[in-house]
């Protein structure tokens, strides 16, 4: 049977390189989304180039001020609508990336959560008589540590859920407003 020390250590042991794995694997994670990113960016500011040309070849070719007004308030719904399809893919990688993390942190404090409670029960069947009290003390503190975890975790979820909720909203609102703006204009 393996002394207190031995049960620390090792718990320790396994703690340190459960908190290296979490930290690579959020890690590896954070840059898988940043490298989305980059990409939705490149791909949106080589659109954004291409397009501004293109309409600046059309404002040059136009004969006089009415056609240059009629290109661009034709040129005003889609330029909105692909602010918004940028807005909503951004907003995709952010939830896949929250998503992602949470569910790697849960596995994580999962984990750790049972190693500590093994530790726990271990030190507890190892612990002299009338230390009892002491147990049960460590044992509430663990218990009420991952109570406030998960009341975090789904307070954080909530949040996000809201904030996603808001932007979706936000988008119908806008959507429609855009559309109006070239006809307001014409009239």
């Amino acid at each position: 049977m393996f002394s207190a020390a031995d049960q620390l250590s090792n718990a320790t042991k396994a703690s340190i390189d459960s908190q290296l794995a979490a930290m690579s694997e959020l890690a590896n994670k954070a840059l898988h989304s940043v490298a989305e990113l980059v990409e939705l960016n490149i791909t949106t500011a080589k659109d954004s180039l291409a397009q501004t040309s293109a309409a600046a070849q059309q404002m040059l070719t136009a004969k006089d001020a009415q056609e240059i007004f009629n290109l661009t308030s034709t040129q005003a719904q889609p330029q909105a609508e692909k602010a918004l399809a940028y807005g909503r893919h951004l907003a995709s990688i952010a939830t896949k990336a929250q998503a992602e993390f949470t569910k790697a942190t849960e596995a994580r404090v999962a984990e750790t959560a049972k190693q500590v409670t093994k530790l726990i029960n271990d030190l507890a069947e190892a612990a002299p008589a009338g230390s009892e009290n002491a147990i049960a003390l460590l044992k509430a503190s663990v218990a009420n540590a991952n109570a406030t975890y998960e009341q975090i975790v789904k307070a954080s979820k909530q949040a996000f859920e809201s904030m996603e909720d808001s932007v979706n909203e936000a988008t119908k609102h806008f959507v429609p407003a855009a559309a109006e703006k070239p006809t307001r204009a014409k009239k």
